[in-house]
């Protein structure tokens, strides 16, 4: 497709946020019969807020979902425009998942749609993220606190490999999470923060 590279990367970055938008955890839970996600628990959309349903696999297909419309975005993208126009439509993947238009820009926190993302861009540093979610999880059972360290971790490791691009979009992406688990953070300080498989 003949187009400019800052057409190019608009037009990655509205198909990145469109995909992003799709709210699968409120469309597979009201699917599955269950009460209105926002209603439940911290009324995020994400996978974590639809395991408060008492539906693992509710949970999990959300996560998938969430996880492959950033790998998608990016997939898409880099086919139709290249290479840059996949960094911007998994910038706006992010963002759509974050900031869903139909849901009056009220969505998840950002985690799985930032493991797609990256699945996306660069498959072996989604690996070590995982990991490092897999290992602080296992060692603190705070599932929050996994996301945070794993996504701290991340622009600094595609420093050390010479990825710049996606060293300073991880890093913007990896601000915007830090802020959106604002809450989080004050109740892990406090030592209120539920663990993972904690009851009520």
């Amino acid at each position: 497709m003949d187009l400019s590279p800052a057409a190019a990367n608009t037009l990655a970055l509205a198909l990145g946020y469109a995909l992003g938008a799709i709210p699968f955890g409120l469309l597979i839970t009201r699917r599955a019969g269950t009460a209105d996600l926002r209603s439940i628990g911290s009324g995020n959309i994400g996978a974590t807020n639809v395991l408060r349903t008492g539906r693992k696999e509710l949970a999990a297909a959300t996560l998938l979902c969430d996880m492959l419309k950033g790998t998608l975005a990016v997939i898409a993208a880099r086919w139709l425009f290249g290479e840059d126009a996949a960094i911007a439509a998994g910038l706006g993947a992010f963002l759509g998942h974050i900031f869903p238009i139909w849901l009056k820009f009220k969505g998840g926190k950002g985690v799985a749609t930032y493991i797609g993302v990256l699945l996306g861009l660069i498959w072996p540093v989604a690996l070590v993220f995982c990991a490092v979610w897999l290992a602080v999880a296992i060692i603190t059972r705070y599932s929050s606190l996994a996301a945070l360290i794993a996504s701290a971790v991340t622009p600094p490791l595609l420093l050390w490999l010479q990825q710049m691009p996606l060293a300073a979009l991880f890093a913007i992406l990896s601000a915007i999470l830090w802020f959106k688990h604002r809450a989080n953070i004050r109740r892990l300080l406090d030592g209120s923060e539920g663990r993972i498989g904690a009851k009520g």
